[in-house]
């Protein structure tokens, strides 16, 4: 059973669509404010999370900031904020969707149904990812051949395996694995770089997957 998180400060909104969600077979958690929804998503692993952006503690774009630190969850915001300005800002966050209120509970459920379906291809996908000689698991976190990486090694290559070809900045490497606070120590990523291709390439003294874009990043090439 999908297991959603509401999240939204209307007592009334909250009420509606436990009840909708429920009648049509989803298991429902709800949360009145930001700190509620993020103790939830650690605590009950949602499949989804429908957010609201006005919340009486948090701004909803801090709250997805807040789970896309250590989540993937797909999130659906729902928002009275109809400005294309706020619209930009909760994508660029991380925000999968985004309905305007007032808004019908069809489209809404229309719209889950679409982020389901897209996370299912996509895990599908994330499932058998090619590297060289192994093949790896980014949603069981195993690698044939009993590869064994440390949870830091996993989030880097977790970072660069969801962004096939694409360049993956030091800063931004640096920021979601360690935090803002680490964006100048190079040093860290390079020794785990190393590591990394140790473990996954056949040369790694000459690495055909995990590439370094000197002085700018990274990136996985299939």
């Amino acid at each position: 059973m999908t297991h959603i998180l509401v999240v939204d400060d209307e007592p009334q909104i909250l009420r509606a669509l436990r009840i909708n969600l429920a009648a049509r077979h989803y298991d429902v958690t709800v949360a009145a404010d930001g700190a509620a929804a993020l103790r939830a998503a650690a605590d009950a692993a949602p499949d989804l999370v429908i957010l609201d952006l006005g919340l009486p503690d948090l701004d909803g774009v801090e709250v997805i900031h807040g789970l896309r630190g250590w989540s993937s969850i797909p999130i659906i915001v729902l928002s009275g904020r109809a400005g294309n300005q706020d619209k930009i800002e909760a994508l660029d966050a991380g925000a999968d969707d985004y309905v305007t209120k007032p808004f019908g509970i069809d489209e809404l459920l229309a719209r889950v149904r679409a982020v389901t379906r897209r996370t299912a291809i996509q895990e599908a996908e994330l499932a058998s990812i090619r590297l060289g000689d192994h093949v790896i698991d980014l949603t069981n976190k195993t690698i044939s051949s009993n590869v064994r990486l440390t949870p830091t090694e996993w989030h880097i290559l977790d970072l660069l395996l969801r962004h096939p070809g694409k360049l993956i900045s030091q800063r931004q490497v640096l920021t979601e694995v360690w935090g803002a606070r680490f964006v100048k120590e190079t040093h860290y990523l390079r020794q785990y770089m190393a590591q990394i291709r140790r473990k996954l390439e056949r040369d790694p003294a000459r690495p055909v997957h995990l590439i370094t874009e000197p002085g700018m990043g990274y990136r996985f090439r299939p």
